[in-house]
Formats: structure tokens, C-alpha cells, sequence
């Protein structure tokens, strides 16, 4: 069945909880955003300049898997090939590769990814575009650079989506064939039925455009354990909401669904230059926090220069995210939601006994916990390890001045200082009995 996932995986997933997201290709020369072919409506001759040009000579993938490490990931996912077609190893399907250019003859930038992860201890992933501007036979639709060119839409008219689809799964089994165990394949994505602004055809492509179908019998079969997202048109084994965080766990058919946020540092997948929309280290670590409280995980984004280089802003962010999980990694590293509802503007998450209590504002004085009332024995800043009072309410006390009352003994209130710790977020470690 294409929708049930190795459980051992799963469980590998949810434990992992932070990955390391690469949007890496030609359109780092431009450091226009990703999809700066499609925004500009360049034509393939328009691109040429990026291929001829494309010289990473500062690409050191153990820098780049260094810093995620150290940023407490636990996996990364790389794009081998994103919509603009230009793939980052030597195909056998195709020229358009960096071993085709100039600087890169012969090169696997995947391969050396591939290494770099693994030797950091980093779980690998493969995202795979669906779509692809360059392809002879990838017939134009509303999501193509050259949608509004009438006499290349003409010239187009005899392409054939199969033939496209060949290309398409040759370059998956190259993928799942030459690198070893893979753990996740990311495809993007699929638009079946989407129309024009104006209500013509759209031409959108789905599961009968890619074989979606065959597509994904063929991963399991090369690949046993990986676990495959959900862009193929078809279930896949988890769901992948892109810029927004959801309200809850997500669900399938009412069922919950195994389930990883996506998003950027800064709006931009691809390396945006004059892009300076980045989101603060504390959002970010709040951004993960609240995915693992609603059992999901976060893969964050990180957009290489065109020399192959995280972006000094990029190395900023996660450093900060990394001394943030240095000190609360275990609120974070293989927990799951908490059974307890937490109070405003707070997350939990709990693995085993241990409860976290995440706050996203600090309160003056007092934290009051539902539901908590004679079941904690002990209770801790996380960050450093220095007790928490707690005081057990009696619903009789009378509220006097400097007293508070009628508090249920169903809740636990915690003393706070006055000060917030240091931390971007800081969280209490409730030890229950």
C-alpha cells in the first residue's frame, strides 16, 4: 500500500523533530528568490548565463552539516534538482547538471552532501521537483516561465508529458541507487486542475502527469525504509504544510497524520540577497517548539550562495538556535505532545515522565497549570537546573492584598522570578510523580 509507512521509521522521524532544509541551484546567481524564472518569464536562453557562470568554489558540505549538528538537527534534505530543471550530479538522463558546466566537470555535489551528513550523524534526505522548465517534453502550463508567450506556447504544442515522466522517474532511481540508504524523498509538487485567474485550463499536473502511482511503488522498492512526502498527488507517509504553522496535530480523514512544517529563514527558499524578511532566532525556536507540542517536526530552510556558502546571517540564526537546543534539547529530542492543556501563550511537550512547560511570555510572579494538582514532585528551569517552588492551591483560601485565592487544588502554581531567564525560550521541567 502506498500509504502506510515503515513504523520504524516513523518513530525515527518523530524523534528526530529539527532537519535542515537546502534550496540550492542556478538561482543563486541571481539571488532573486527560487523561483526567479518563473517571476521574470525567462526563457531558457535568458537562464544560460547562470549555468555558464555556476562556480561553488567555496562548497564545503561539512560546514553546511556542521552547522546544522550543531544547531541540534538531526537530518537534512537537499534539493537534487528544483523546478528550473538544473540537477546537482552527473544524470545519465541529462546534460543540464553541474558535472555539464564549465567549473564542475564531472562533479557529485550530491554525493559529497551525502558524505558531509553522514559523517555529522545527520539522517539524508532527496527533494525532487515534479516540475521542470528546461525539459524538451514538460509541457507549458500556468506554473511555466513562458505561460504568456503565445509563439513558444505554439511550438510547445507536441510535447508529451509521458515522455517527461520517463525522464522523471529514470532520475528518481539514480537518486535511490547510488547514494546508499536514503531516508526521506521529498517531491514537489503537484496542481492537478488549477486554472487561470481567468477560468481557462490551467493544465495542472497530478498523479496521472507523473505516474505517481508507479512512481512511488518504485522508491519503496529501491528504498524500503524511507518515507515519502505528500506532493505526489497520492498519500504519502507524511504531510508538509509550507509557511504556516498549524492550529493542532494535523489529520488525514480525521486521522492523525505523521507531519513536518517546512519553512524559511526569511521568506525565500533559494539564496535572496536584498531579501530582509529574516526571522528572529526566538520566532524560530517558538516555530519549533509549537510543531513538537502538536507531534510534528520542523525542517527549516537554509539558501546557499552561488559560491556555495551559508549566508553569515543564515550561520547567525542557526548558532543561536543551537545554544538555545544545547541547553533544551530534551524538551525537543524525542518528545511528544503532553496529555494536559497549557496556559496561554505556552507549549508542552513530554517524554515519559517529564513534562515541559514551554513559555513563550514570561509572567509576573506566578504560572498556574491545570490539571497538575498533586502530580509534579519536582520542578526546574531547564536552562540551569535551579528548583521552581510550587505551591499546592487550596480552594478555600480567601484572596486578601498580598494573598492569592480560590484556586482550584486540581492546579499546580508555579513561583517564577521576577527576571526571565537568559534563553530565547525558557522551559520548566516538571518531573511528575
Amino acid at each position: 500500500m502506498t500509504d502506510v509507512p515503515p513504523a520504524a521509521s516513523v518513530e525515527k522521524f518523530r524523534d528526530w523533530r529539527f532537519g535542515l532544509f537546502v534550496h540550492w541551484g542556478l538561482y543563486s546567481l541571481p539571488a532573486r528568490h527560487e523561483w526567479v524564472k518563473n517571476r521574470e518569464r525567462l526563457t531558457d536562453e535568458d537562464y544560460q548565463p547562470y549555468f555558464d557562470h555556476f562556480e561553488p568554489d567555496l562548497y564545503d558540505p561539512s560546514k553546511w552539516a556542521r552547522a546544522a549538528r550543531e544547531a541540534g538537527m538531526k537530518y537534512a534534505v537537499l534539493t537534487t534538482k528544483h523546478h528550473e530543471g538544473f540537477c546537482l550530479w552527473d544524470s545519465e538522463v541529462s546534460d543540464y547538471t553541474v558535472a555539464h558546466t564549465a567549473w564542475g566537470a564531472g562533479k557529485d555535489l550530491v554525493k559529497q552532501f551525502v558524505e558531509a551528513c553522514r559523517a555529522e550523524g545527520l539522517g539524508v534526505g532527496f527533494y525532487h521537483s515534479l516540475i521542470d522548465w528546461h525539459h524538451p517534453e514538460f509541457p507549458i502550463d500556468l506554473v511555466h516561465p513562458q505561460r504568456d508567450d503565445e509563439e513558444a506556447i505554439a511550438k510547445a504544442a507536441g510535447r508529451d508529458v509521458q515522455v517527461y515522466a520517463d525522464y522523471l522517474h529514470a532520475q528518481t532511481r539514480e537518486l535511490l541507487t547510488n547514494y546508499g540508504p536514503i531516508d526521506i524523498m521529498w517531491f514537489d509538487f503537484s496542481y492537478p486542475g488549477r486554472q487561470y485567474p481567468d477560468g481557462r485550463d490551467g493544465h495542472g499536473k497530478g498523479r496521472d502527469d507523473w505516474r505517481s502511482v508507479e512512481l512511488m511503488a518504485m522508491v519503496r522498492e529501491l528504498q524500503p525504509d524511507i518515507l515519502i512526502n505528500d506532493r505526489l498527488d497520492i498519500p504519502g507517509d507524511f504531510v508538509t504544510p509550507e509557511q504556516y504553522q498549524p492550529d493542532g496535530p494535523m489529520e488525514r480523514d480525521g486521522v492523525p497524520v505523521l507531519w513536518e512544517a517546512c519553512q524559511t529563514l526569511n521568506g525565500s527558499w533559494g539564496y535572496d540577497r536584498d531579501n530582509l524578511d529574516w526571522k528572529s532566532p526566538e520566532l524560530l525556536v517558538k516555530m519549533l517548539v509549537d510543531s513538537v507540542s502538536k507531534d510534528g517536526n520542523l525542517l527549516l530552510n537554509v539558501g546557499p550562495t552561488g559560491r556555495g556558502e551559508f549566508d553569515p546571517r543564515a550561520l547567525a540564526t542557526l548558532a543561536s538556535i543551537g545554544e538555545w537546543m544545547r541547553l533544551h534539547e530534551r524538551s525537543i529530542r524525542g518528545a511528544r505532545p503532553a496529555e494536559y492543556t497549557p496556559p496561554v501563550d505556552a507549549r508542552y511537550t513530554q517524554k515519559g515522565n517529564r513534562l515541559y512547560l514551554h513559555l513563550f511570555s514570561w509572567p509576573m510572579g506566578h504560572v498556574h497549570l491545570a490539571g497538575l494538582g498533586g502530580k509534579v514532585k519536582y520542578a526546574q528551569l531547564l536552562n540551569d537546573a535551579s528548583e521552581i517552588k510550587r505551591i499546592e492551591n487550596d480552594p478555600h483560601q480567601q484572596a486578601q492584598n498580598t494573598t492569592m485565592g480560590g484556586v482550584s487544588s486540581d492546579v499546580l502554581t508555579l513561583k517564577l522570578p521576577i527576571q526571565k531567564p537568559n534563553v530565547l525560550v525558557p522551559v520548566i521541567e516538571l518531573f511528575l510523580s
